[in-house]
């Protein structure tokens, strides 16, 4: 089983249209459920999976966006909000192939609001084995150590737990030792310091590396085109897939967290998750809308991941 806490859930709109000027009409426009967390999740349920999600939602936007992530089979547990979900926007110009995206700021979410949603989350996980997912930046308002304290209370439930999270939160939550983070290239440097201690970057799997010897558990950073790699501390994988970029990269990284989970509880290796994570990722660049995607597709692509061990690149070793 697959579970989401949603703090900053969004009502995601896609529209494409002719060009980005003047009045456009649609060509067509896409409603879903959204926000990082209720991406992944709605990743998962699109490949199979059993998902519930607990979400904080407010006014009309909210009850949008409870009924869409109902219909596309995620179990919603709404936590009322005071104020009214956000909305994101995201313009795909058919004239020039370019995407504009205009994202509203996370809604505050009062002590008690969070409060009842991680009651309501480790409430849940005792019924819910299997992995649960904390994925998006906080809202401003968000108590400190939230998210710590969240990895900690479901792990004490009984859960693993995934975090896909950035800046202070991200920092906190790796301190409670998750079974796994994921991040992207440029907010694993953020955690772990942007140089080394000779000024250059760090490489990718030095990266890995030094997340994993604060947590332990598995690591997984995506690095755009250059692909996706992990490390569960003793091996690392590096995943690529050439030849189906797509032009709707919106919601893939969060596809990518829905696949890999639902590969990783269905009991797959790490090199197997790896690809279906990849596969899920570049399924939904394919089409209009944040994590959506044809889990055919997904599936078949996962046959054209490239996944390959670096014994040269162990953890901690330069490229």
């Amino acid at each position: 089983m697959i579970s989401a806490i949603a703090l900053s859930p969004s009502l995601d709109v896609t529209y494409v249209v002719d060009e980005l000027e003047g009045i456009q009409r649609p060509r067509s426009v896409h409603r879903v459920a959204g926000g990082k967390a209720l991406n992944a999740a709605r990743a998962a349920a699109a490949l199979g999976a059993r998902v519930s999600a607990v979400a904080v939602l407010g006014g009309g936007a909210g009850q949008d966006v409870s009924a869409g992530a109902r219909a596309d089979g995620v179990d919603v547990h709404v936590v009322p909000g005071t104020e009214p979900t956000r909305a994101c926007i995201s313009i795909f110009s058919a004239g020039t192939g370019r995407l504009t995206e205009v994202y509203e700021r996370a809604v505050p979410v009062s002590a008690s609001e969070a409060a009842a949603a991680l009651d309501t989350a480790v409430e849940l996980a005792a019924g819910r084995p299997g992995w649960w997912l904390i994925s998006g930046g906080l809202p401003e308002s968000a108590p400190e150590g939230l998210l710590a304290d969240a990895v900690w209370r479901l792990h004490d439930a009984g859960v693993r737990v995934a975090v896909d999270s950035h800046g202070a939160a991200l920092h906190d939550a790796v301190g409670a030792r998750p079974d796994l983070v994921k991040v992207n290239r440029a907010e694993a440097l953020e955690l772990v310091g942007a140089g080394g201690a000779d000024g250059v970057e760090p490489s990718v799997p030095e990266l890995l590396a030094a997340v994993h010897s604060r947590t332990g558990g598995l690591v997984v950073i995506t690095d755009g085109a250059a692909g996706a790699w992990a490390t569960d501390g003793a091996q690392v994988l590096r995943a690529q897939l050439t030849g189906h970029t797509g032009g709707f990269p919106v919601g893939s990284g969060d596809s990518f967290l829905g696949g890999l989970l639902v590969a990783l509880d269905g009991g797959d290796d790490l090199a197997e998750a790896l690809a279906l994570a990849t596969a899920t990722g570049t399924a939904n660049a394919q089409v209009p809308g944040a994590a959506i995607l044809d889990p055919t597709q997904a599936r078949r692509l996962t046959q054209e991941v490239q996944v390959t061990t670096a014994p040269d690149l162990a953890p901690g070793r330069r490229t």
